[in-house]
């Protein structure tokens, strides 16, 4: 009788001990996106439980479940309106719903192939979307200069990525322009800087045979010299470059100094 009552309250000792034995954490992405998350006491670096992610602390953009450290079962991405933008199956390694790309989207394509009329093609997709997916690669740039004696509006960025006919990120570069200040820059980066999570995508396709593609993310700059999403209609695409439309004519002022 002892044994069966020892053995009823171990039973439910356990799952009370191991809610116990956690920490909750709220954690900055971006600028604008919050994420919130347990972890185990002993080691703060195993996530367990349900985790989330919200755009300004309201739309909910990321959400699933850890099993100590791993990523589990099928977790849903949204874009930054709250629209479903992804939903993967971590246990089976599945795509099970991407949404198409719309065609206003800060995020274009540029493949190494000719498409033809009538060509089936396919995007390389990321894990976590084409908005939450993509933060790492926003996260990891800063200006080189101080931008305090400068007006931020008038300097923006883009992210290019290049992505192998085999799913890999061989290539990462940031340029960054500003026509008000005469300054062009393009800064390219070692690829290792990414773990190896953050360097896997499934690769693009013309008629089933995977391509190289490069992906152009179009960033707005942060007071910090942060990047972040951009968010404006005020850009043209031209010739396949990304530009900022000038709205009226300022006369150029000093270009920032290099460190």
């Amino acid at each position: 009788m002892k044994f069966c009552l020892l053995l009823f309250l171990g039973v439910f000792y356990i799952p009370i001990c191991f809610g116990q034995d956690t920490v909750n954490h709220k954690n900055w992405l971006t600028s604008l996106v919050l994420e919130r998350y347990k972890t185990l006491k002993p080691d703060e670096n195993i996530r367990v439980g349900p985790y989330k992610a919200y755009f300004r602390r309201k739309t909910l953009i990321a959400e699933g479940r850890y099993d100590r450290g791993v990523k589990v079962g099928i977790w849903n991405f949204y874009n930054e309106q709250g629209k479903l933008n992804q939903r993967f199956d971590f246990d089976k390694t599945e795509y099970i719903y991407e949404a198409a790309l719309d065609s206003n989207t800060d995020i274009q394509f540029s493949f190494d192939a000719e498409i033809k009329p009538g060509d089936r093609v396919t995007r390389p997709l990321k894990i976590g979307g084409m908005y939450y997916g993509l933060i790492p690669y926003i996260n990891i740039f800063h200006l080189p200069f101080k931008i305090d004696e400068y007006s931020i509006d008038n300097f923006h960025a883009v992210i290019e990525l290049l992505i192998s006919p085999h799913g890999r990120l061989a290539d990462y570069k940031v340029r960054v322009q500003s026509a008000t200040y005469r300054y062009d820059q393009t800064f390219n980066f070692d690829v290792n800087l990414f773990g190896e999570e953050d360097k896997q995508f499934s690769p693009a396709t013309v008629n089933r045979q995977p391509i190289l593609v490069r992906v152009f993310i179009r960033c707005a700059i942060n007071a910090d010299g942060s990047l972040d999403f951009f968010n404006s209609n005020s850009w043209l695409i031209i010739n396949g470059a990304w530009m900022k439309r000038i709205m009226d004519q300022q006369p150029a002022a000093r270009a920032p100094q290099e460190p």
